[in-house]
């Protein structure tokens, strides 16, 4: 296909109409809309480098703390049957707050990824687009304690200018272990220097290779993998 197509996917794609909020945690077989600290709109977030990229912008309180045994399935879901329909990663979140999750903002070098959705080629693609539901498996080995859980789907859309929809929820781990995590903080997990799938021209030329911005997934322990569900 040829620049001048790819330039004008790019455009519908920009001018389509409402964005999307993550906004129900999936806990195993449950869900719950109280768990999740709801943005006050819809709107991306487009500095990675500000406090706003944590959690997304003024978000409401979360009036629930859902447990979940390590080895559990822990996810998100968009609001009002949407879909993804921005080309770009996904990657679900674990941060161990220092006490109790409901009067933590995330900050602090205490972030770990344990998912990641990224390209397939062939054609090129990423495996976020169409989806409404994202779900991974918690680690065995992760420390029990309060969490936020947090989801990021990055928007390649508009290139050199990624656009970040982000969302946190409450979950407390039990029956956890004693994993030793390379943690990050957020922001400061991701830069325009060392990330260049932040920047990246998605439409042309058509990419090769692409990785997903941020830290590495933890999978655990040899003998406790965490499978990922597609």
């Amino acid at each position: 296909m040829k620049f001048a197509s790819f330039l004008k996917l790019a455009l519908i794609t920009q001018g389509a109409a409402g964005h999307y909020i993550f906004s129900t945690l999936i806990s195993g077989k449950k869900t719950s809309t109280n768990a999740v600290r709801r943005p006050a709109e819809n709107a991306p977030v487009h500095d990675f480098l500000g406090t706003e990229i944590t959690c997304n912008v003024n978000t409401t309180n979360a009036t629930e703390t859902v447990p979940i045994v390590a080895g559990g399935t822990v996810g998100f879901e968009l609001d009002e049957n949407k879909r993804i329909y921005h080309l770009g990663p996904a990657a679900i979140y674990l941060g161990k707050a220092p006490g109790k999750v409901g009067h933590w903002d995330g900050s602090g070098k205490r972030w770990f990824k344990i998912a990641e959705w990224g390209a397939t080629f062939n054609p090129f693609t990423f495996r976020s687009l169409n989806k409404s539901k994202f779900t991974a498996v918690i680690p065995k080995d992760v420390p029990s304690g309060e969490y936020l859980v947090r989801i990021e789907q990055i928007g390649l859309h508009i290139p050199g200018s990624p656009e970040f929809f982000v969302g946190c929820a409450q979950i407390k781990i039990t029956g956890g272990g004693s994993g030793k995590l390379r943690k990050v903080a957020i922001p400061g997990y991701v830069s325009a220097e060392k990330d260049p799938g932040l920047t990246a021209n998605i439409y042309w030329p058509i990419p090769t290779e692409y990785t997903v911005p941020g830290p590495r997934v933890y999978r655990g322990t040899k003998a406790m993998q965490a499978r990922q569900f597609w």
